[in-house]
């Protein structure tokens, strides 16, 4: 769980005309816009340090950072898996898949994601080489039903995601 120092957020219209100006199609959309997320944080172990936290004390910030890293790569064991398929000649062409990622900042705020860019930059270090702090930069893309098909369960969690944006904006006064 990381409190972000920064949030920045883009909607791309995905507008059924395009950009070109077919009159007709002006306020048709497509679908949901693409949704893009930039977090920037700032991890330290600090206070963990000083209540002697053994995970602290032995490797600092590293477990935090390789929670954050393993999200963008396959896993060992479907790296492994498709090296024994490929040298028992079988050829495997669906791309790995991820477990499905939440984007959580808020109650009223759940979206399902994929990381897009993800930055680290390691500031202090404790006597071993250990990272006590880290700055990291994140990049996710929100993913909706025609990233995920309607059957995923992520489609229902960005459907509730809609929803909830929609009971919000009836709430304003302007």
């Amino acid at each position: 769980q990381y409190n972000p120092d920064s949030l920045s957020r883009t909607l791309q219209v995905q507008a059924a005309g395009g950009d070109g100006g077919d009159r007709s199609q002006a306020l048709r959309l497509k679908g949901p816009p693409v949704e893009t997320f930039k977090v920037e944080a700032e991890l330290d172990a600090t206070d963990r340090l000083e209540v002697a936290d053994g995970t602290a004390t032995q490797v600092g910030l590293l477990p935090d950072l390789a929670a954050l890293e393993t999200m963008i790569y396959p896993t060992s064991s479907q790296l492994q898996s498709n090296q024994g398929l490929m040298n028992a000649g079988t050829l495997e062409i669906t791309p790995m898949e991820t477990p499905l990622a939440l984007f959580v900042w808020s109650k009223e705020r759940v979206v399902p994601v994929r990381i897009t860019e993800l930055s680290v930059t390691e500031e202090a270090f404790d006597p071993s080489l250990n990272p006590i702090r880290a700055k990291i930069s994140l990049g996710m893309r929100a993913l909706n039903m025609d990233d995920l098909g309607w059957s995923h369960r992520g489609a229902n969690i960005f459907m509730a995601y809609l929803r909830n944006k929609e009971a919000l904006a009836a709430r304003t006064t302007g």
